[in-house]
């Protein structure tokens, strides 16, 4: 159970441009237990390919297409979310634009790492000034470009990692144990896919292949896993 915020710290919490005595800003603090409560997301970086996977809340009577937590940003680029469903959206327009703006300017497709830290520059700015709050919700970025295979994480504050392996959300460090144990440089696609579902099983309850979202993003397409497929690899 949460400890109680002392009396000392309520002035502190308010707005999100004041530092607390002991140099926090509880707002993005607050935004970051958003991140940690939301199910587990996680992406792999193999040979030629980026996975990203996800355990998407299961409704009763809901559509289960009219909510995503992971959206497509470019023809090489996509992302996945852990925390508000609606703050992963809006980031995700945002860098749409930012990718479309890209290619009519200078004929090519934007970079992981610039999109990644577009994204990151817009976290960081609403930090900054008063009347707004940090997106509370965490993204891992993944595609393919002239660098190759590449997987950043990108968190309330705006800070960005890049990672070869990473889990985010209530289950992320059950799943990362999984990571660091299976993950290997230069892995294949298909080992991959089983290191990211086990991973994904040590960290939630219930895991379908109803309730399982994983993307492959290759040089020259992104993919979904179909429901036949994930039973296969379950």
């Amino acid at each position: 159970m949460a400890q109680p915020m002392p009396p000392s710290y309520m002035a502190y919490d308010r707005t999100i441009v004041v530092f607390s005595p002991d140099g926090r800003l509880l707002q993005v603090e607050y935004a970051r237990q958003m991140v940690k409560n939301g199910s587990t997301s996680m992406g792999i970086v193999t040979n030629n390919a980026v996975l990203l996977g996800t355990v998407k809340p299961l409704m009763p009577l809901a559509v289960a297409e009219s909510y995503k937590k992971t959206h497509k940003l470019d023809e090489h680029i996509a992302m996945v979310s852990a925390g508000s469903l609606a703050d992963a959206r809006s980031l995700a327009e945002l860098a749409r634009v930012k990718a479309q703006i890209n290619r009519i300017t200078y004929s090519e497709p934007v970079s992981v790492y610039t999109l990644t830290k577009y994204i990151c520059d817009r976290k960081h700015l609403v930090t900054q000034y008063a009347g707004v709050r940090p997106y509370g919700v965490g993204l891992l970025i993944g595609g393919i470009d002239k660098a190759g295979a590449r997987l950043f994480e990108t968190e309330p504050s705006g800070t960005m990692i890049e990672w070869k392996a990473q889990a985010i959300g209530r289950g992320a460090e059950k799943a990362k144990k999984v990571l660091e144990r299976g993950y290997k440089d230069g892995m294949d696609e298909k080992s991959a896919i089983k290191l990211l579902l086990k991973a994904l099983k040590s960290g939630e309850k219930t895991l379908t292949p109803e309730n399982i979202d994983v993307l492959v993003i290759k040089k020259n397409s992104i993919e979904r896993l179909s429901k036949e497929e994930l039973k296969k690899a379950l």
